[in-house]
């Protein structure tokens, strides 16, 4: 815990959350019209996921990631706690940023490339997490699941709606 205090401890685990669910407020409000709009019209396949199963998961994943997180960063100290901070900020970017590509604007093509660069990333932190500390790994580790899912997804969506 390397001289840090409790208090420290509980409010970066707030942080962490924080900072997940207002990644998770910028994808909303970037997939509201489309989710409404224009999703509804499009070709998906047979094994698509209901439409109200997307917030409970999503939910769950945001607090397990800030959690995983939260983990490392209180064992690690000086530049990879910070190299953690970043590496979880960045995926929280492109997370948000899917949402934006995708519903908002409506573009499956792009969003694929990015989920790809998402889902490297999201690796290479179950990789670190899961060295750091075994539980985080675990808890990281049905992010990279879902998102995976989300991938062969996003890309047999733009495959069928491609002309």
């Amino acid at each position: 815990m390397h001289g840090r205090r409790p208090h420290q401890h509980w409010g970066f685990l707030v942080a962490f959350l924080l900072g997940s669910f207002a990644a998770a407020a910028v994808g909303s409000l970037a997939t509201s019209s489309g989710v409404s709009e224009w999703y509804p019209t499009l070709r998906k396949p047979a094994w698509n996921p209901p439409d109200w199963i997307f917030g409970p998961v999503w939910t769950a994943l945001y607090i397990a990631m800030s959690v995983a997180a939260w983990r490392v960063w209180r064992v690690q100290n000086g530049i990879e706690a910070s190299r953690t901070l970043r590496l979880f900020g960045a995926q929280l970017a492109l997370n948000a940023l899917w949402s934006i590509l995708f519903f908002g604007m409506r573009r499956p093509d792009l969003a694929l490339i990015e989920i790809v660069v998402l889902w490297s990333l999201l690796v290479v932190l179950l990789v670190r997490f899961a060295r750091t500390d075994r539980i985080a790994g675990y808890l990281w580790a049905p992010y990279v699941a879902w998102v995976s899912f989300a991938t062969v997804l996003n890309a047999t969506i733009w495959r069928l709606n491609t002309p």
